[in-house]
């Protein structure tokens, strides 16, 4: 290894060090900002709360031992709609790419479904499914699998001409166009798609929580606002918030791992 390319290497290293703490300062001054406001009475602690009464609704949680249930049904509700959103949404992508027809025939409908609020689907979702865990669900793969239609699609649309006009030269089959060229193309939109979802699969999930849940952290974010515990809800949205969070570092990771792969 070069000099040059050794001092590369710790200038970007030392670069993701100083964003780092850059991160964590901006979060560690909004917190103690937060908390000093709420002891000084600047803002009002039961209409805002503040850390340490978020960690104390936390630890009660703890204590009566329910937290970690609303917590894994969240999360089980949101990676399954996620998944389910992820590959029905690219397995359709795929047969409107392989049938252009179909695609130009269906375009309009998708743009009408893309465009319309799917919380005005949900009342209908419910009396379909029944009033359960299978109605988040299906909310959630609802708000996900039309974009993820419209971002794979027009990925797929966009791969080069001339490289697809080579492989019908070659007499290559749609299945191998697919493999070899279409897919190594967009892999950038694929996973562009998975950090997408994940944050439309928790808007799915908690606003179907909101509407017929009886445990989650959904669930907690409403009862809390019905009982006036505005200290639960604040403390069910930092709990989403880390979550969310975790799932989107999962994707940037397995986008790092294809970038290398590539």
């Amino acid at each position: 290894m070069s000099k040059e390319h050794e001092n590369y290497i710790k200038k970007i290293k030392r670069d993701r060090i100083k964003v780092a703490i850059f991160r964590i300062a901006i979060l560690v001054v909004f917190i103690a900002l937060w908390e000093v406001a709420a002891r000084l009475k600047w803002i009002d602690p039961f209409l805002t709360s503040s850390p340490t009464r978020i960690i104390n609704s936390f630890l009660s949680f703890v204590k009566e031992g329910t937290l970690l249930k609303h917590i894994l049904v969240t999360c089980y509700e949101t990676v399954l709609g996620f998944m389910l959103g992820t590959l029905l949404g690219a397995f359709i992508a795929i047969i409107l790419w392989s049938s252009p027809f179909t695609s130009k025939v269906l375009d309009p409908y998708l743009v009408v479904l893309n465009a319309l609020p799917k919380v005005a689907l949900a009342p209908i979702v419910i009396f379909w499914v029944g009033n359960g865990m299978t109605a988040i669900i299906v909310i959630a793969l609802l708000i996900s699998i039309v974009t993820t239609i419209i971002t794979v699609l027009t990925g797929f649309n966009e791969v080069d001409k001339g490289k697809l006009k080579l492989m019908q030269t070659l007499q290559a089959t749609k299945f191998q166009t697919l493999k070899y060229l279409v897919f190594p193309a967009n892999i950038q939109v694929l996973i562009s798609a998975l950090k997408i979802n994940v944050g439309l699969s928790w808007v799915g999930v908690i606003m179907g929580e909101f509407l017929v849940a009886r445990e989650g952290l959904g669930f907690l974010i409403v009862y809390g606002g019905q009982i006036s515990q505005l200290d639960m809800v604040m403390m069910s949205i930092v709990i989403l918030s880390i979550i969310a969070f975790v799932m989107y570092k999962v994707v940037s990771r397995l986008e790092e791992k294809l970038k290398n792969i590539n």
